[in-house]
């Protein structure tokens, strides 16, 4: 299985390395090995979610989600997304801001980074609305209960999470924006207002997305209830079974949807890091694009394993280094923050999740076989 799961992501690079090893000899081989790496690490946490939104779908979602999705992935947030930005905010047509792309690099990057804060406030308060979502709904299953417990009932107070992303994207466009150094240059800008409009965009992206989504979903689950119980008075009709196909369809297509606007979200940091190792668009693309193949390889891996459900505190340990990246997409409006630091948070927190399962996973088992001791015990005498 791991292999017929991560086929592609080993062939894909493979080929990227011999191509960049081709194209720029061994140091762009070495660039872009880093990038990968450097995608990967970033990322690992935006496997887990997608995870657990990909196992709702069918198998024909997963595959347009590991074909389609890559594509999108790769060619449209790791190399045409960048363009488009340095085209709005340079305020140059589209074939001048790939002329800048391919033959001033220098020039390039400075316009991305320059970008950055508008890049940031988007992402970060659609990361954010993911985890605030999370830690506000009520579970069964709680990790860190001393902390999950209260804030699931607070979550009770309707559009709480929107009131609060609204006062951490005030915070944010009142401290950090306010005096954001000039890349390459001496002295500061005011991003306030560039801010303030990206981080209402990014909330706005979210509730729309994420709305629509979740309507489908409810509306599949409730036509998948009427189906079950037509079928259990066998009065189930062609046309119903109909219904339930076409719903699944528009669900899985909205969440597919999801799923690439929380990929876009998680790509942010890693184009922006990727800058700090090379300013060439291509072997960014080439180098981000390997990473990307693999977490898309990552998140069917996760999905077909069931692991989501054997390790059930892992969804957790994602959603609060998700949480985690967005204070530090906001934060990084002004500061700068090594990726490494970046990567570090999400894995420390992903790793600490899946011991806490693996705990869990054996106290429930030497309890189990405690209570079956019992019953021999029972039984004989």
């Amino acid at each position: 299985m791991l292999l017929k799961t991560f086929g592609w992501s080993f062939g894909i690079t493979v080929a990227g390395l011999a191509l960049a090893g081709y194209l720029w000899g061994v140091e762009g081989l070495a660039v872009v090995a880093i990038l990968s790496v450097l995608e990967i690490s970033l990322s690992f946490d935006n496997a887990v979610i997608n995870a657990g939104i990909l196992r709702k779908m069918n198998a024909f979602w997963q595959k347009m989600f590991l074909t389609v999705g890559i594509l999108i992935a790769v060619f449209g947030m790791r190399l045409v997304f960048p363009v488009v930005i340095v085209a709005i905010t340079a305020k140059l047509s589209p074939i001048e801001a790939v002329n800048v792309a391919i033959n001033d690099h220098d020039r390039y990057e400075a316009l991305v980074t320059g970008a950055h804060p508008a890049i940031a406030a988007f992402g970060g308060m659609f990361l954010l609305m993911i985890f605030l979502d999370f830690i506000f709904e009520e579970r069964d299953i709680r990790w860190l209960g001393w902390l999950e417990k209260p804030l699931g009932k607070l979550g009770k107070l309707d559009m709480l999470s929107v009131v609060i992303a609204m006062v951490v994207l005030l915070i944010a466009a009142t401290t950090v924006a306010t005096a954001v150094p000039v890349h390459g240059g001496e002295g500061t800008i005011d991003k306030t207002a560039t801010v303030l409009l990206s981080g209402v965009a990014g909330l706005i992206t979210y509730l729309v997305v994420g709305g629509i989504s979740g309507y489908f979903e409810d509306q599949l689950e409730e036509a998948e209830d009427d189906a079950a119980e037509e079928a259990e008075a066998e009065a189930s009709s062609k046309g119903n079974t109909a219904a339930v196909v076409g719903l699944a369809g528009k669900a899985a297509f909205f969440m597919f949807l999801y799923l690439e606007v929380i990929d876009a979200s998680f790509s942010f940091d890693g184009v922006i890091g990727a800058f700090a190792i090379t300013n060439d668009i291509f072997e960014m693309a080439l180098g981000l694009g390997i990473g990307a193949m693999y977490i898309r390889s990552l998140t069917v891996y996760l999905v077909r394993k069931g692991t989501l459900d054997d390790y059930v505190y892992l969804e957790h340990g994602a959603h609060y280094a998700i949480g985690a990246l967005a204070v530090i997409l906001l934060v990084t409006i002004k500061y700068e923050i090594n990726e490494v630091i970046t990567g570090l948070v999400g894995v420390v927190l992903i790793a600490a999740s899946y011991w806490s399962s693996v705990v869990r996973n054996r106290r429930i088992g030497e309890n189990s076989e405690g209570s079956n001791d019992t019953a021999e015990v029972s039984s004989g005498v």
